[in-house]
């Protein structure tokens, strides 16, 4: 059913103050990070503000995604929205629109595991795209065990998941079950690849994926020491970017680097002026932070 792997910028989504979808600086937001090497895209997630965003935004969002991935590269969508009807709308368009792949959070809220899971088995049928569901514990709880996860993963259409936590272990168990896995934390890519992660979905990738398409080559090669050596390099530069917000951190580094996104949706809010200057500051005593404003 899935043949999902690689390196997945969590992109962000360009939008101006009436929440608006920007196609142009998408466009070249997608030019870059194919020029980079990533094997395809993650489409209004998280980073991409897709929970913050009208339903038609969202859809134009994707076909722009579309339109504008070379072939043999991978489209993923994030479908997840406050109401199943509208998830199901956004799997169904794309399913229509050429997606190749689509994926949602759990539904935010106090919400049991039985509620999570009818969520995702209504999704997951409404098209027959291979579908992600999210392991992201820090933001549902009611998911809890390697049971639970596989579970969801023997829902008609699931073929794996995005793991975002630290339990390698957790990891292990489910690539053992055939399950695709897609490492969440970008600071802990190198812990995922070796225990057999499928490749990785990230915000920072955004701006540095050379980086993380590398450390992926170098690990189907084995050389795991070069490895940890592009992951220690991310990690400085990571260390410097979670001081601030993250998303409004991403869309102005892409700023900086001539491609502006717009600022995040409200109630995102954006970096002071006195916050900008000093991350600035820090982001250029990294070795990556160095290399993209080319200092």
């Amino acid at each position: 059913m899935s043949n999902l792997f690689g390196i997945m910028p969590a992109l962000v989504t360009p939008v101006d103050e009436s929440r608006v979808f920007q196609p142009r600086p998408y466009e070249q937001l997608l030019e870059r990070v194919y020029e980079a090497g990533v094997h395809g895209v993650y489409v209004c997630g998280q980073t991409g503000e897709g929970l913050q965003l009208p339903a038609e935004q969202r859809k134009r969002a994707l076909e722009c995604a579309v339109a504008n991935s070379p072939i043999g590269k991978q489209v993923i969508v994030h479908v997840g929205a406050a109401s199943t009807e509208e998830a199901i709308d956004l799997a169904t368009h794309a399913a229509r629109t050429g997606a190749h792949a689509v994926s949602s959070l759990p539904p935010a809220g106090n919400y049991s595991f039985e509620e999570i899971r009818e969520y995702y088995a209504k999704i997951a049928a409404a098209s027959r795209l291979p579908f992600l569901v999210y392991y992201f514990p820090s933001i549902a709880p009611a998911i809890r065990t390697t049971e639970q996860i596989l579970s969801l993963c023997e829902l008609p259409n699931v073929v794996g998941l995005k793991f975002t936590d630290s339990d390698f272990f957790r990891m292990w168990s489910l690539l053992r079950s055939g399950a695709v896995v897609f490492n969440g934390f970008d600071e802990m890519m190198v812990c995922g690849l070796i225990s057999g992660a499928n490749g990785g979905i990230g915000s920072t990738y955004n701006v540095i994926a050379p980086s993380f398409v590398k450390l992926y080559h170098l690990a189907r090669e084995n050389r795991w020491d070069e490895a940890r050596a592009v992951q220690t390099d991310i990690n400085e530069f990571i260390q410097v970017l979670l001081r601030y917000p993250v998303n409004p951190a991403v869309k102005i580094l892409l700023k900086w680097t001539g491609l502006d996104c717009g600022e995040c949706v409200a109630p995102r809010r954006t970096l002071t002026s006195e916050e900008a200057v000093a991350f600035r500051a820090a982001v250029i005593k990294t070795k990556l932070g160095a290399a993209i404003l080319e200092v």
